[in-house]
C-alpha cells in the first residue's frame, strides 16, 4: 500500500511540474501606475459587466478608464463612465489591458463631409497595389 501511495505522490508531482510549466510560460506580470489609463474588458453575453448592447458584436474592452488607487498587489480602482456607475469599480487585473495613446485615434471632426446623414469617404492615395494570377489571367 505506502508502494502505491508513493507512486500515486510521484505522478501527481509530475503533473504538477507539467503544469507548472505551463503556466508560467503564458504568464503576464501586469502591474500599474496611478493616473494610468486601462481598457476594461467585458463579456458582452456572460457576466455581470454588460456594456452597451447584449450580442455578438458588442464591444469587447470599454474606452479607457483612468486608474484612481491601487487596492492591492493585483487589484485596482477604476473611474468608471457613467455608463457602468451599477457595477463595482474595483477589478482584477486579470480584466485589464493596457492602453498606448496614439494620435491616430482621435479624429478630426473637421475633415469628415457629411450629406444627408450619411459620410463620404474618398481615398487620400494608394499605397500599394498588386496583381494576381488565378488560372493564368493577371487581375488587379
Amino acid at each position: 500500500m505506502e508502494q502505491q501511495v508513493a507512486c500515486i505522490r510521484e505522478h501527481l508531482t509530475v503533473a504538477q511540474g507539467r503544469r507548472k510549466k505551463y503556466v508560467d510560460a503564458h504568464h503576464l506580470d501586469r502591474q500599474f501606475l496611478v493616473e494610468d489609463k486601462v481598457f476594461l474588458r467585458v463579456h458582452p453575453q456572460k457576466s455581470h459587466i454588460r456594456y452597451g448592447k447584449i450580442s455578438k458584436l458588442a464591444p469587447q474592452f470599454v474606452r479607457p478608464s483612468e486608474i484612481l488607487e491601487r487596492i492591492g498587489p493585483v487589484a485596482y480602482r477604476l473611474a468608471l463612465s457613467p455608463r457602468l456607475s451599477h457595477i463595482h469599480d474595483v477589478f482584477c487585473v486579470s480584466i485589464l489591458r493596457p492602453y498606448h495613446p496614439d494620435v491616430s485615434h482621435v479624429l478630426d471632426c473637421n475633415a469628415l463631409q457629411v450629406k444627408d446623414g450619411k459620410i463620404s469617404l474618398e481615398p487620400v492615395c494608394i499605397l500599394q497595389c498588386r496583381g494576381l494570377t488565378l488560372r493564368g489571367r493577371e487581375i488587379e
